[in-house]
């Protein structure tokens, strides 16, 4: 058996990419380095010397005994490197000494068992009958137990029609050119036995306040079909999920709108037409 590692740097929230983070600090330390004198045959050497030095030091770092000394180790490297981040959980994965690792606020990455290195993209196991996408693997089985802690009245639901073949999660903002064509075509999607349940996913703080009203209206149906035709909504303050499952989206990687999930916590896509979207599903 063997593994491919796609390491993908993808475009998050500034507040909820560690990648970020990671490559602003080495262009910071970077361009100090750059800047600070010439570059010339002698003053590679020492450098090269030094390098030699790191790499031997990093080979013989110390090895976690389990989870919870790694959870520890990762920690304190992050904080070295002037990263803070509360890890939640670190988890072993069908790959040698690779951990996935879920921390407050940040998409889910992998580490490996020193916690010195830090990736966040695609795992895959070949060599079998079939490919595994072991970090797909992983991430559906996150989203699928962070979506079904959501409680349905924090949801706007739009219900197949006849029998219920399937149920998709949402995010969606009101603005959002893509969430507005998918919302046009609720009527066709509901009649293809899709349950539509929503989720507020405000791209910006310019349009939170508009998903708050959306969400304190009496009719959040209505309201978010007029939001998205443009309309204006009035609805009082009050105390809503928004902002709360906005950071759950965040924390499941999400970037933009709209982002469709199953049941089983698998992302099908953004936004894709009815006829694609039963495809996706499944069903006949």
């Amino acid at each position: 058996m063997g593994f491919l590692m796609l390491i993908r740097f993808a475009t998050y929230p500034a507040k909820t990419s560690l990648t970020a983070r990671l490559i602003t600090s080495v262009i910071a330390v970077a361009g100090m380095v750059g800047l600070a004198g010439c570059d010339n045959a002698q003053s590679r050497t020492p450098a090269n010397s030094e390098s030699q030095k790191l790499e031997a030091t990093s080979s013989s770092a110390p090895v976690a005994k389990n989870e919870s000394q790694l959870q520890q180790m990762l920690a304190a490297n992050l904080a070295k490197s002037g990263i803070t981040a509360k890890i939640t959980s670190v988890t072993a994965t069908s790959m040698p000494n690779i951990y996935w690792v879920k921390a407050e606020g940040l998409p889910a990455f992998f580490t490996d068992a020193t916690g010195q290195y830090v990736v966040q993209g695609d795992i895959i196991k070949v060599g079998g009958a079939k490919p595994e996408h072991i970090s797909a693997n992983l991430q559906a089985q996150d989203a699928k137990a962070s979506l079904a802690s959501i409680d349905k009245k924090d949801m706007i639901i739009f219900p197949a029609k006849g029998q219920m073949k399937a149920a998709i999660y949402v995010f969606t903002d009101a603005d959002c050119g893509y969430c507005r064509k998918l919302h046009s075509e609720i009527d066709e999607i509901n009649a293809l036995g899709i349950e539509v349940r929503y989720l507020p996913w405000p791209r910006s703080e310019q349009t939170m306040p508009i998903m708050e009203k959306i969400w304190c209206s009496s009719d959040r149906k209505k309201a978010l079909t007029d939001a998205k035709l443009g309309m204006p909504i009035n609805a009082p303050t009050c105390s809503n999920p928004v902002r709360k499952i906005y950071e759950l989206g965040a924390n499941l990687g999400i970037n933009g709108t709209p982002a469709v999930f199953d049941t089983e916590g698998h992302q099908l896509g953004g936004y894709l037409p009815p006829a694609e979207l039963a495809q996706a599903l499944n069903l006949k």
